[in-house]
């Protein structure tokens, strides 16, 4: 541990909106600490294991929640530098534009942001810059307003895809190539960093070849700028309030076995939305005894974590793609001719192998064993907008335990997209099978030991929302939280509804904006400007 105690910055977790944070900080010259309770993902074969990565679950957190009945639960989620953009697939989408505004869907409402797209557009457009999204534009029908390309073409589709692709595009679909953070380059792939292997979504990265957290924002910036400390395995335990009751004066945290406190003029919490909304509740005092910003209530409540699927498509003819996850329909995300409200999103996962089927097993179709469905198998990943209920939320039992309570919503919208995906498929066609290639569809549950969604939280968002109303919203605008004059959350946390696409790239992206806004408030954005053009 550094003998400094006292830092202009102090940066908890080191995922997604942490790690882009402290990036943006960076060039400023101010004493900037980020605490990561884990460690670095160690570099090793089992990265590329599918029985280690999959059926083991050798990265998983080692720890344990509860449901709302009281029942263990083991969540899919890993604590180290990076957080879980070490494990994402990397699919780096924008929120629609009308996702920013409220939405009737046939489960209730998803409200209005208190800020527009256009307020995040030329920060998408950072965003897809710093993780190297590879992408195309003008081809999904719901792609939001942009300025320019993507920095980078768009992953092709490798055979089996590019078929499928053209069936879809001949019923009138508009299939795009999905925008992904991984840095293949297809033009020179004797010096590609990316190999386009089949351990991508779900598997750290072994040659360092997938935009996460930590390779895009973490590593340059402790290579550049010594004003930034990471301190590694430094749990922390609680944000303690000064004798005003309205600024953070101190950060408690475990390391090496020992309880050290730190301080600093700002906190930024980014530790994912169910352990920042636990990390909040756990600090109440006598100030705030309902958890530190917290007058409205709102602390832990609205969780969402979208109602996701996947889901086989068996067909006759094999499938033989190695990266599978450049194929994206967004025709139902909207409401269509197919039906008046907002199905969501369909894309793929990484291509399933005999492993990754046992971790999750699906009902084995008649006639077919477990290594040919995964050898025939197209593998879709389905996700609806999980719509934020007050009553799904984190919470902290008397054994100092998240609880996490959670009811599935917004359910006929994900089964009609199910329902459409199944008619797409049979009006596919081969030239060996004909129309009766298609052999049907079947569940399958990718997480180790658990249903979806409760231990899939990769997609955390919505437990420490941000609003203009004190009474109705934990943080203002700037994620700054309104009782607590120096505390900001810039992990999914903030998020008031959640679309039905990954969550990530908006959370870099206002991690970007609220790192503008913390320079203007240090004072500091000379300094950054002036370091950026050096």
């Amino acid at each position: 541990m550094a003998q400094q105690l006292r830092y202009d910055i102090i940066i908890i977790g080191t995922g997604a909106g942490g790690a882009t944070l402290a990036k943006r900080l960076a060039p400023s010259g101010m004493k900037i600490l980020i605490l990561e309770r884990g460690d670095y993902v160690p570099r090793e074969k089992e990265n590329w294991s599918s029985l280690e990565v999959n059926l083991k679950g050798h990265y998983l957190a080692k720890e344990k929640w509860r449901t709302k009945d009281g029942e263990v639960l083991e969540p899919h989620t890993n604590y180290n530098v990076g957080g879980n953009t070490k494990f994402f697939g990397a699919a780096l989408f924008r929120l629609r534009e009308v996702d920013f505004g409220e939405i009737q869907h046939a489960g209730g409402i998803s409200p209005a942001w208190p800020i527009s797209y256009k307020d995040l557009e030329s920060y998408y457009d950072e965003a897809e810059h710093l993780f190297e999204v590879r992408g195309e534009r003008g081809v999904d029908p719901t792609d939001p307003p942009t300025t320019g390309p993507y920095p980078y073409p768009a992953i092709s589709h490798e055979e089996r895809l590019e078929r499928l692709s053209a069936d879809f595009s001949s019923m009138g679909l508009h299939p795009f190539h999905t925008p992904l953070g991984v840095r293949l380059d297809e033009q020179h792939r004797r010096t590609s960093r990316c190999i386009r292997c089949n351990t991508c979504d779900g598997f750290p990265c072994l040659i360092h070849a997938k935009s996460d957290a930590e390779m895009m924002c973490i590593e340059p910036t402790l290579k550049m700028h010594d004003n930034v400390t990471l301190l590694t395995k430094a749990k922390v335990t609680s944000l303690k309030t000064g004798s005003s009751g309205k600024e953070i004066a101190g950060v408690l945290f475990e390391h090496d076995g020992e309880q050290v406190e730190v301080s600093a003029d700002v906190v930024v919490v980014s530790c994912g939305a169910i352990n920042s909304a636990a990390l909040l509740l756990r600090s109440a005092n006598s100030d705030h005894p309902d958890g530190l910003a917290n007058r409205s209530g709102v602390v832990g409540r609205h969780y969402m974590g979208h109602t996701n699927s996947v889901v086989m498509a068996l067909s006759l003819c094999p499938n033989p793609t190695i990266f599978q996850k450049t194929l994206s329909i967004n025709d139902f995300y909207q409401a269509s001719g197919e039906w008046e409200f907002p199905m969501g999103h369909i894309s793929f996962v990484g291509k399933l192998d005999l492993d990754t089927l046992r971790a999750g097993a699906p009902a084995i179709a008649p006639g077919w064993s477990l290594e040919l469905m995964a050898k025939h198998s197209l593998d879709f990943w389905l996700t609806t907008e999980d719509l934020p209920n007050p009553e799904n939320r984190v919470t902290i039992n008397s054994a100092g335990e998240i609880v996490l309570s959670y009811t599935p919503n917004n359910l006929e919208a994900h089964k009609r997209l199910k329902h459409q995906l199944s008619k797409m498929m049979k009006s596919t066609s081969c030239e060996f099978h004909g129309p009766g290639c298609h052999q049907g569809l079947f569940d399958r549950n990718i997480f180790i030991g658990q249903q979806i969604p409760l231990a899939g939280v990769a997609h955390q968002n919505g437990t420490v929302r941000f609003g203009h109303d004190p009474l109705t919203s934990a943080l203002d605008i700037n994620c700054k939280a309104h009782d607590v004059d120096n505390l900001y959350v810039v992990d999914g946390s903030f998020f008031p509804s959640s679309g039905a696409v990954n969550p990530a790239l908006t959370i870099v992206a206002n991690a970007l904006r609220v790192g503008d806004h913390l320079l203007e408030r240090m004072h500091a954005r000379k300094e950054v400007s002036q370091a950026l053009h050096a």
